[in-house]
């Protein structure tokens, strides 16, 4: 299946990003207040990576605002750093997304993210051993029988769906329906998360979880539907981010998209990175 062949490597590009997943280094929560941050351990937010001392994080009423150490080398969006700045969240509508503060060379980055109304520094490095140590991802077999046309039965405009995540929040959701599909004679259904894009998210568990795949489920995205219809291809099932870093805050399978079904497509459990072997 040479859809299958080209959405896994794209996959693979984008963990292999410099700023990919695989680069996370860092997830650190952030209290209301005045923060030093840097790499030395005498800073309020120790920093995997970096120099000594970065610079100064405020929060306050909901807003970051960041000052960098005019000696630290920091950049904001791509520029040298200029005075006290206000950084966008992951949660922006603004186009630009979130405000990027990189430093190391451009090497290294952090962001500010927002979780259940609780703020925290999400920090990479294109050195991390998770990305520099990366080999594959093992997968099933491809198989057409998995690239299943299904049913959309929207939901009321409005609903949302309670989802749960690794770092114990839960928080809704919207969910504009539900997708119904058949397999082996079994009707299934899995609720569809919207992210803002259009597009059906589906966070799913299944039988294979624990054994063959990741034990918190998998992911998966499907195309908005035409005249009802929507095309669920579990080829392209996929590993959260927790299962390539301690630093992902990844949501989980609600009760409703738990499938009493062996779902034998896509990714398998992943092994690890490579270890090297020179060091003691």
């Amino acid at each position: 299946m040479k859809q299958t062949q080209a959405w896994r490597q794209a996959r693979v590009a984008g963990l292999r990003a410099p700023d990919g997943w695989l680069s996370l280094v860092g997830l650190h929560w952030i209290d209301p207040g005045t923060h030093r941050l840097g790499a030395a351990a005498s800073n309020d937010l120790q920093l995997n990576t970096g120099p000594a001392s970065l610079g100064t994080l405020v929060l306050k009423d909901g807003k970051a605002m960041f000052k960098a150490d005019a000696a630290a080398g920091v950049a904001i969006d791509g520029r040298p750093a200029s005075g006290e700045v206000v950084l966008r969240t992951d949660a922006t509508t603004d186009e630009r997304g979130p405000t990027i503060v990189s430093f190391n060379q451009g090497s290294a980055n952090f962001q500010v993210i927002e979780r259940a109304h609780k703020f925290a520094l999400r920090v990479k490095d294109a050195n991390a051993p998770t990305r520099t140590g990366f080999t594959h991802i093992d997968y099933f077999d491809a198989d057409p029988s998995w690239r299943i046309n299904a049913t959309f039965e929207p939901h009321p405009k409005g609903r949302t769906i309670e989802i749960a995540s690794v770092i114990n929040t839960i928080e809704p959701m919207a969910n504009p329906g539900v997708v119904v599909f058949q397999k082996n004679g079994k009707t299934y259904r899995l609720e569809a998360v919207d992210e803002g894009d259009g597009q059906l998210f589906l966070i799913f568990a299944d039988r294979t979880n624990g054994k063959l795949t990741y034990g918190a489920g998998r992911f998966l995205y499907a195309d908005p539907p035409k005249n009802g219809i929507t095309v669920v291809d579990f080829n392209q099932a996929y590993n959260p981010p927790c299962v390539f870093t301690h630093y992902a805050t990844c949501p989980l399978p609600p009760p409703e998209n738990r499938l009493d079904l062996a779902i034998t497509a896509g990714e398998k459990i992943y092994r690890g990175p490579q270890q090297n072997k020179d060091k003691p």
